[in-house]
């Protein structure tokens, strides 16, 4: 065991001394970006490309270095291989937006310990917020579900989704307030039920309000919903640029999945940003009081409920931010899109990636988000072509096309992150990459456990007379 450990440990020496961690990094990113490139349907590339974002983040680079290495990827590789299959950039554009969600739930969860269950209710009032206004549904107050004229008018262009992104954030943190006035006086799992509540109340209201005045179009959702314009002009000079890499010209479909990709990754760039300064503010050691012991905050003057507010309606901005980015990419708003489950998912990328850690939600987003799209998914397509064979099981010498369709593993997606949430309780409580304030708590924990007792002190000579 120890010469495993020793070799495992001189390995891991190897690769962060030196330039090794320069030459390797490039190294990797260049493999498999042409594994990708030459091979695009190879979704197992794809996953170890996507690998690439984590050593630019784990190996012990210079900040210029890894900024420049993850701005050639973000802004020049991903897009060439986004074109070269579209679905790449449905992969990393989900990943952008729970990664968003996550990061908003991890201030309220995570920096201030409030157990909030009805988090996608802010996503939704984001995406409905431009489904509303950005689509026809204004002219369609007094009409029936589904009878709208071909011919109807748009209320506003679709230039105003870039105002509609900042007002999504701004009303979004107004309805956090307005939840967290008459419920943040209560605590823990009364406070989870109530938020639990309010995100059913809101996908409910989605859900009803199609009648006696059709706002929000029903169970039928909201559509056409507009795109902001993209001009002939710069798709024609953005085809210069990516018709020698793609080796043929993208479509403007192809274009507008690379400007929702874009426009997510600024946001999450944002947010991001933002985070890191308010955990090192006064924000979030105030969050972080209330989170250990809400009383003993009180007693030091933290004003409890304004900054339980605070965290309420910064978490809510986010998700408001990126529902409008969700709409106008679908250009479909329904209320099947916002169910609890969806609460349940992100709150399951916090806790997988760490509870207050920035870069752990992060990475927790993106391990559920591609094992939903392409793991799970990608497992189902593979038995279905299976059962569409003649081929056999070896061994038991049974058929594949007798194999039943309930053991697709897509519909055990639930399941696994259920098994998956009880391995990180057992095993890994504190997350893939714990939070630093956590780490450091731990390590106090650690000596205090390993502190003697006063006797055993004074018995050893260091105790006063």
């Amino acid at each position: 065991m120890n010469k495993i450990q020793s070799f495992f440990q001189n390995i891991r020496t190897f690769f962060i001394t030196g330039k090794t961690p320069y030459i390797f990094s490039i190294a990797y990113v260049l493999a498999t970006t042409l594994l990708v490139y030459f091979f695009p349907q190879q979704q197992f590339f794809f996953l170890l490309f996507l690998g690439s974002a984590w050593f630019i983040y784990a190996l012990p680079l210079t900040r210029k270095f890894r900024i420049i290495l993850g701005v050639v990827v973000a802004l020049l590789i991903v897009p060439v291989l986004g074109i070269r299959n579209i679905f790449y950039f449905e992969v990393i554009f989900q990943i952008c937006v729970f990664a968003a969600l996550a990061l908003g739930l991890n201030i309220v969860v995570g920096f201030a310990g409030l157990l909030n269950l009805g988090y996608v209710a802010f996503y939704a009032v984001g995406a409905y917020l431009w489904g509303i206004f950005g689509s026809q549904q204004l002219f369609l107050l007094n009409a029936i579900p589904g009878t709208a004229a071909p011919d109807t008018s748009f209320l506003l262009p679709g230039d105003m989704f870039y105002l509609f992104i900042l007002l999504g954030m701004v009303v979004a943190a107004l309805v956090g307030i307005l939840l967290g006035l008459p419920v943040l006086r209560v605590r823990g799992d009364y406070l989870a039920i109530v938020t639990l509540g309010f995100g059913e109340v809101i996908r409910v209201l989605a859900n009803n309000l199609d009648k006696p005045i059709n706002l929000t179009n029903g169970p039928q959702g909201i559509t056409p919903i507009q795109r902001p314009s993209l001009p002939q002009g710069l798709q024609d000079a953005l085809n210069v640029v990516f018709n020698p890499l793609v080796g043929r010209y993208a479509t403007v479909d192809e274009f507008y999945n690379m400007l929702f990709y874009l426009l997510a990754l600024l946001v999450i760039i944002f947010i991001i940003l933002l985070v890191v300064r308010l955990d090192d503010s006064k924000f979030g050691r105030a969050w972080a009081a209330i989170r250990e012991d809400e009383l003993a905050a009180a007693a030091m003057g933290i004003n409890v409920v304004n900054y339980k507010l605070a965290a309420f309606a910064v978490g809510a901005s986010f998700a408001g931010t990126m529902g409008v980015l969700f709409a106008a990419s679908r250009t479909f708003v329904s209320p099947d899109s916002f169910n609890f489950m969806q609460s349940i998912g992100v709150l399951s990328m916090v806790i997988l990636g760490g509870l207050g850690s920035i870069p752990g939600v992060i990475v927790g987003a993106a391990v559920v988000t591609v094992l939903n799209l392409q793991v799970l998914q990608g497992l189902s397509l593979w038995l279905s072509s299976l059962r569409q064979s003649d081929g056999v099981i070896p061994i038991i010498n049974f058929a594949w096309r007798n194999l039943s369709t309930q053991l697709d593993p897509a519909k055990y997606q639930r399941m696994l992150f259920g098994l998956i949430l009880i391995i990180m309780m057992i095993y890994r409580p504190e997350g893939i990459i714990p939070a630093k304030r956590r780490k450091r708590e731990e390590v106090n924990n650690l000596d205090n456990d390993t502190t003697p007792p006063q006797g055993d002190i004074q018995e050893a000579g260091y105790g006063s007379a």
